[in-house]
């Protein structure tokens, strides 16, 4: 490999770890521009490999957000136990089948996701929570349980769906959703690094490098967002959906 690729590879991935860090979305960053520039790379490949800098950079940003930010940790264990097995299912259903056919239902949730984000300028400004202890645990199942099975199946927006199922199902703010976010984040790339692993689809000396840099840029990503507050990390949220739509609508429209 070129050293020109890799220094790209790498500049691309602190890029991913600072918006990944701030609100999810970094995939839509850092799996173009690697697919781009590994051509020769099976897809499984390089989608393995990226596992791996997305990692790292969740972890690091994960242990900024909860020096910051309270944690349920024992309704958040179970949701990273399911998370960490749905994920390996996705990943495990990729390996064996194409995901196109979800692109249009996941276009059209986008929309109205977009719609509704910029229509309610108050959405996670602050907590909010209105339903039962139990209402909440199911809740909390779900979102593990079906994010977890996208962001091993799909992936991208993976973190910006996690966001919002935190501020609209949960009641939380942006900075708490962030937070709690990125630790289902880890379990998601956990049980996807284990398939991906164990079916010899990690690219180790292109992984370790970027993986550096994602931390980097999650470390970076994380400390603004808890120094900048919601309204900050509202902003990043729009335009990572925003981009996550226009991402989508190239798939399902002109991508053949």
């Amino acid at each position: 490999m070129e050293t020109t690729t890799l220094i790209l590879l790498c500049l691309f991935a602190t890029l991913a770890g600072f918006v990944d860090a701030i609100v999810g979305g970094g995939g839509l960053i850092q799996t173009p521009a690697s697919l781009i520039l590994l051509p020769k790379l099976p897809v499984a490949t390089v989608i393995g490999s990226l596992k791996i800098p997305s990692f790292s950079g969740t972890f690091f940003a994960a242990k900024q957000y909860v020096k910051q930010v309270q944690i349920d940790w024992k309704k958040m264990i179970l949701m990273c136990i399911i998370a960490f097995i749905a994920s390996f299912s996705g990943s495990l259903l990729l390996t064996q089948m194409s995901n196109r056919f979800m692109k249009p239902i996941i276009l059209i949730v986008l929309v109205f996701v977009a719609i509704y984000s910029f229509t309610k300028k108050n959405f996670g400004q602050q907590v909010h929570r209105q339903n039962s202890p139990k209402k909440q645990l199911v809740f909390s199942v779900l979102i593990s349980l079906i994010i977890g099975f996208y962001d091993g199946f799909i992936g991208p927006g993976a973190g910006s769906f996690l966001v919002l199922a935190f501020i609209s199902l949960l009641g939380f703010d942006f900075l708490q959703a962030s937070a709690h976010a990125k630790l289902i984040n880890l379990a998601t790339n956990l049980g996807s690094i284990l398939l991906f692993f164990l079916t010899g689809h990690i690219l180790w000396q292109v992984a370790i490098p970027m993986a550096i840099c994602n931390a980097f840029g999650g470390i970076i990503g994380a400390k603004m967002a808890i120094t900048k507050g919601n309204k900050f990390i509202r902003i990043f949220f729009l335009l990572v959906v925003t981009a996550t739509l226009i991402r989508f609508s190239y798939d399902v429209f002109w991508k053949h």
